[in-house]
């Protein structure tokens, strides 16, 4: 069949893809310990492959794989976790997959291969089962929980108290104390739960996620001697970790990332500047001048 030349481009465009995401899953499967879970994405590998060759029929061409995106896709897997890897991988597929509308009016096989993108791939991913996202219940339970009372604690003392010393040790006993109450915490809720998760397991998950943002809010009062910058300092980076976290779960959960963004960082900005107000207010009435 003779394509013309803009379909024949956008064809070579989805032989290259395929067989770019055919290499990442071969490699993850490869690289994971689970047998269940490489022998999902080995299918799915297998699938890349099979459309790659489909779309070769027409194209009678050899086309190599993206190896940075191969490269970037692995790594970030392996650091972040395959789920999410996966997903994000999957994420940029299906915003380039409107061309497919396109190329079906000549080849009659693209409507056949974006419903298996669309749906049988979808199904695999989803039987993905990673021990850190059965855990990011607890995870999210550390961060939101220093969040909200770390912001809320460095805001007040701050203000009460104007001096970064005391202030970032206040906030590090404070930190430290609540990190190991959480964390014990976690660990007699899941305990008394019906559920797949350890809780020794979990309380690590939820003590050292805590320990973790207490470090990070800390920080700049360590490192620099204006405390009101480093209010704005610890305040920003509460409003970062809120957004990494929320866009990791929200690629690798499939959840709605303004939403729990919105949410998470609003209680937290909220708590820090009623805190911040109830530490102008004690100072005041326990007569203390700076």
């Amino acid at each position: 069949m003779q394509l013309s030349e803009d379909i024949r481009k956008k064809v070579i465009l989805f032989q290259q893809t395929e067989i770019t995401e055919y290499h990442i899953y071969k490699r993850l499967a490869q690289r994971i310990k689970s047998q269940e879970n490489a022998k999902i994405l080995d299918q799915i590998a297998e699938d890349e492959l099979r459309h790659y060759n489909g779309w070769k029929k027409y194209t009678n061409e050899e086309v190599q794989p993206r190896w940075s995106l191969v490269w970037f896709y692995t790594t970030v897997s392996l650091l972040f976790g395959f789920t999410f890897g996966v997903k994000l991988m999957e994420q940029g597929e299906k915003a380039a997959q409107g061309n497919y509308k396109e190329v079906a009016n000549e080849i009659p096989e693209a409507a056949k291969y974006q419903h298996e993108e669309n749906t049988h791939e979808e199904q695999l991913i989803n039987m993905l089962d990673e021990e850190r996202l059965q855990y990011a219940g607890s995870v999210v339970l550390g961060l939101n929980d220093a969040l909200v009372e770390l912001t809320g604690a460095l805001a007040g003392l701050t203000l009460a108290l104007q001096d970064v010393k005391l202030i970032a040790l206040s906030g590090l006993i404070t930190g430290i104390a609540a990190s190991m109450s959480m964390a014990a915490s976690e660990y007699l809720s899941t305990r008394s739960e019906k559920t797949n998760k350890q809780p020794v397991r979990a309380a690590i998950y939820t003590g050292i996620a805590y320990i973790v943002t207490v470090t990070l809010l800390v920080l700049p009062y360590l490192l620099f001697e204006n405390y009101y910058l480093d209010l704005g300092i610890a305040l920003t980076t509460a409003v970062i970790i809120i957004a990494v976290f929320n866009y990791y779960i929200s690629v690798a959960k499939g959840e709605s990332f303004k939403e729990r963004f919105l949410e998470m960082a609003g209680l937290s900005l909220s708590v820090a500047t009623f805190s911040f107000i109830i530490g102008y207010f004690i100072r005041i009435w326990l007569g203390i001048e700076v």
